[in-house]
């Protein structure tokens, strides 16, 4: 457990870390809303903005094709990630965008069924509100996903089922392999958000035989702007573009056009070349880590904060128990403080911790199982137990303040 050695070379990567707050040094433990950058990415992204910064795939210049050639190959580097083919990989702006991209592009129609989670961030849910019939699945008394009334559901024979990986209020991972394996069987186009999880967890989509798996690169120390829609081929092929412009087309006259191969139809305009730049080298850094390392380290933090917390009577968990597959994310509520901007600021200012209250783009969950605002920890692989414990120390001595 905690692998010291290893963790303060990782650390030693984040220039972020050096920040100091009134003196202090900062203390940063909101890594699931985004990540911190090491210094690898922050250097490709500026290799594109300091070099011959140009378009991609508008001509045959050098200087034009230099950049395309390292523009597909960071696509490249993520089918390599995903085990994929790199046609089937569409450079989108986050897991929204692709989100959106799907849920648009099947044109689904009023009454078709579309299953969702209801632990699912507001990108995986409403999409689908928006342009479908949607059902939800229902959840557990104390915050896990019923999993019964999810097999009770499909037998509706659902068009698409939208599954969220994990929980970005609990750090609870779900089943997915056993989840899209049964909404296969009841003919469902499967959608899995991976934003939480591909971070932490490798992610094989070929094993899972999922449809369309989408994410963000700021989240696993990525740029922002810049996320990934994966879809199988035929899916993708079979997909209406949600933007229509420049580069995603192959020839236009007057009365009709005709769209590029996959995936370049879905990516009109100017892309975030720079961004993609810095994912490739993301997925490096993190290649270079170890997905074995990232894995642990995940799974340390996530037990060590839950351990932390019920030690503690004045706060409640979401979703306590310590049997699930569980990350490094944690939420509680403070039972005598429905809200929590006074605690966020004074961990904040106070203590140089940063973290995030509010209900976390996820509010018919969290209003569900905490009857208002959470306070969210969440670390990644330059989070110590050492952070984790100063979070901790730092609310026992504001507990007789703040929530009495």
């Amino acid at each position: 457990m905690f692998d010291h050695k290893v963790l303060e070379k990782i650390r030693g990567d984040f220039p972020g870390l050096t920040k100091e707050l009134d003196g202090s040094p900062v203390i940063y433990l909101d890594s699931a809303a985004t990540s911190l950058k090491p210094q690898c990415m922050i250097d490709a992204v500026n290799e594109y903005y300091s070099g011959i910064s140009s378009n991609v795939h508008r001509g045959k210049n050098f200087s034009l094709e230099l950049v395309s050639n390292k523009y597909e190959h960071a696509r490249y580097r993520v089918s390599e990630f995903l085990s994929c083919s790199g046609n089937e990989v569409v450079f989108v702006r986050n897991t929204t965008e692709g989100i959106n991209l799907v849920a648009s592009g099947l044109e689904l129609k009023d009454k078709e069924l579309v299953i969702v989670c209801s632990d699912s961030h507001h990108s995986n849910f409403l999409p689908w509100v928006a342009r479908a019939n949607t059902q939800v699945v229902k959840t557990t008394e104390d915050g896990k996903l019923d999993l019964q009334h999810f097999y009770a559901l499909l037998e509706k024979k659902p068009r698409v089922v939208a599954i969220n990986h994990c929980s970005n209020v609990t750090g609870v991972y779900s089943p997915i392999a056993e989840m899209a394996t049964a909404a296969k069987s009841a003919g469902a186009i499967v959608l899995v958000d991976c934003a939480q999880s591909v971070p932490h967890r490798k992610i094989n989509v070929k094993e899972l035989d999922v449809d369309f798996v989408v994410f963000s690169g700021h989240k696993m120390l990525g740029p922002t702007g810049m996320g990934i829609l994966y879809g199988k081929r035929e899916l993708l092929e079979s997909l209406t573009p949600l933007n229509y412009g420049g580069g995603m087309v192959d020839w236009v006259d007057l009365e009709e056009f005709r769209l590029r191969k996959i995936p370049h139809r879905f990516e009109a305009g100017t892309p975030h070349i720079a961004g993609a730049y810095g994912l490739g080298a993301s997925i490096e850094y993190l290649n270079s880590i170890g997905f074995d390392f990232v894995e642990q380290h995940d799974r340390d933090l996530g037990k060590m904060m839950l351990e932390e917390a019920t030690k503690r009577d004045y706060m409640e968990v979401v979703n306590p128990d310590s049997d699930l597959d569980r990350g490094a994310v944690l939420s509680i509520r403070i039972p005598n403080s429905p809200k929590l901007d006074d605690a966020a600021r004074v961990l904040s200012d106070t203590y140089g911790i940063m973290c995030r209250n509010g209900h976390l783009c996820a509010q018919p969950y969290v209003d569900k199982h905490a009857k208002g605002q959470v306070l969210r920890i969440s670390g990644y692989v330059y989070t110590s137990k050492e952070d984790i414990s100063a979070f901790f120390a730092a609310m026992d001595e504001i507990n007789p303040f703040l929530f009495k």
